[in-house]
């Protein structure tokens, strides 16, 4: 008689399915949390498909999954942001990007009532740089007339970890506040300004901060905002409209991208009068020469589900599925890896 049995591991899952006394394929990966909720979908899912393989995965953040890509102490990593070409170089070996879905970072925020503001990205640098430091500040005063602010002080909430949301609000930030770019930056770790905010670990942390302290704001994953019944910004685009995130927003986005060979690409701050500004994809990182045949054959059949099977289930958990045409690019790149 088949089970199916599932185990959750502190941050991280573990989908495993027994047949008998038959021993399975155990495939490790670890990283991102912003494609949590989808990933914990599809090696569910293809529990059901493939019973001879499980998956570990560890949701412990972008920097995290680099890390242990590169160290080859997992067999595969995940990240929303992509690894530069120095972090490259010191891996063992060619490490791939796979491309999977594209969601959106969403400004959450804890006020009474959690009246729907706006914000631009000039207003929301100043905030995290400690600059606007009121709810009830000029700044987002002047976006949101309709609304009755409090005066009451704004507290930040930033990710503490390696993080790909991080790179992705930072990106963003980096692209509309020349003052931040040089300042602060972008990547999965950056220097937060001198006692601006408090640091929570995961997309998970961010948003049980934010739910619990009034006056907070922070940065998360569309689907952590949603599962947590948190409120998030309006942002202003570079068409200068305001948009609401959501998959069809980010699916706009999306299709301005301009996607490169290599699959590194950014997509902060589009073009495009319904493009979300702080909209970004995350990556499967895999070597392209696998050192385990077994696994390597069943990981890549496992990628060819994902960038085709997988996709259908994005929607449903708020993220936008690649386009068609990135697909079978993406598919081709999956055909290189040798096992």
């Amino acid at each position: 008689m088949k089970k199916l049995i599932l185990f959750l591991l502190g941050g991280g899952c573990l989908f495993a399915a027994q047949t008998g006394a038959q021993a399975q394929l155990l495939i490790n990966g670890a990283g991102a949390t912003f494609p949590y909720p989808i990933y914990s979908k599809w090696f569910d899912e293809y529990a059901k498909v493939d019973p001879s393989v499980r998956f570990n995965y560890q949701s412990i953040g972008s920097g995290g999954g680099q890390k242990q890509i590169t160290a080859q102490t997992v067999d595969f990593g995940a990240s929303d942001g992509p690894m530069s070409d120095e972090n490259l170089a010191k891996a063992p070996g060619k490490i791939l990007h796979i491309p999977t879905v594209a969601g959106a970072v969403v400004i959450t925020y804890n006020l009474p009532d959690n009246p729907k503001l706006k914000l631009d990205g000039s207003t929301l640098a100043d905030i995290f740089l400690g600059n606007v430091t009121k709810w009830n500040d000029p700044k987002i005063a002047a976006l949101n007339p309709d609304v009755i602010l409090p005066a009451t002080d704004i507290v930040v909430v930033h990710r503490s970890d390696g993080s790909g949301t991080s790179f992705i609000f930072t990106d963003y930030l980096s692209s509309v506040s020349p003052v931040w770019a040089d300042s602060v930056g972008k990547g999965t770790s950056v220097k937060w300004p001198t006692g601006v905010g408090l640091g929570a670990k995961g997309n998970e942390g961010v948003a049980g901060q934010v739910k619990q302290l009034p006056g907070a704001i922070g940065y998360v994953e569309l689907i952590y905002a949603n599962q947590n019944k948190l409120p998030f910004a309006d942002l202003k685009n570079a068409a200068g409209n305001f948009i609401t995130p959501s998959l069809d927003s980010v699916t706009a986005t999306l299709a301005t991208a301009k996607i490169p060979d290599d699959f590194r690409f950014s997509m902060v701050n589009a073009p495009g009068d319904r493009a979300y500004p702080i909209s970004g994809t995350t990556w499967l990182l895999v070597y392209e020469q696998q050192k385990n045949a077994d696994k390597g054959k069943k990981l890549v059949e496992f990628l060819n589900w994902a960038l085709t099977k997988g996709e259908t289930m994005a929607s449903s958990l708020d993220y936008a599925p690649l386009p068609a045409a990135v697909q079978q690019r993406v598919q081709e790149r999956i055909k290189t890896i040798k096992y």
